[in-house]
């Protein structure tokens, strides 16, 4: 048996309280809540070391997984990433300065626009996405292989029942 931990003392504290409240499910998405912001603390670490906030990060991993010739529209990233155009045009103005992509016009739109990432920014989100995978590896050393496929197949059950959920 593990030692008690935070949201051990939180639940207890609520049964003191509250006994009558079925507190299980507090236990459970306690827990998901914890382990899911340290992991968030922690590739961003990870991506900042190769000069990528998350925004960023998601903005190159969109484009990188696009295939070559690693090249989208504005409104194809901002449909990805379930962003606003404003919201974009921020992280983009940041990849471009920091010479990750650019800019370019779409020739089958003279209005339109496309984002190209540079070979620089490929570099970047190549090693982002290493430095990325090896701290979800490290998060999951504590599970045996057996215990890291039932934990991956609950949570797309429980992903799946909620998958119509808008996010905000």
């Amino acid at each position: 048996m593990t030692e008690p931990d935070a949201v051990d003392r939180i639940v207890e504290q609520w049964r003191r309280e509250r006994p009558e409240l079925e507190l299980e499910s507090m236990a459970v998405f306690g827990r998901m809540h914890r382990v899911s912001e340290k992991l968030r603390a922690m590739l961003a670490r990870a991506h900042g070391e190769h000069g990528l906030g998350r925004g960023e990060f998601d903005v190159l991993a969109s484009i990188r997984r696009s295939g070559p010739p690693y090249t989208l529209s504005p409104k194809e990233i901002s449909t990805t990433l379930m962003l606003s155009s404003g919201g974009l045009t921020g992280r983009l103005d940041k990849l471009e300065n920091a010479g990750y992509v650019e800019r370019l016009p779409d020739p089958g739109d003279r209005r339109g626009l496309k984002v190209r990432m540079t070979e620089e920014g490929g570099r970047a989100i190549d090693a982002a996405v290493v430095a990325g995978l090896e701290v979800q590896e490290s998060m999951l050393e504590a599970l045996d292989a057996d215990e890291r496929r039932r934990l991956d197949a609950l949570l797309r059950k429980l992903h799946a029942a909620f998958a119509d959920q808008p996010f905000a």
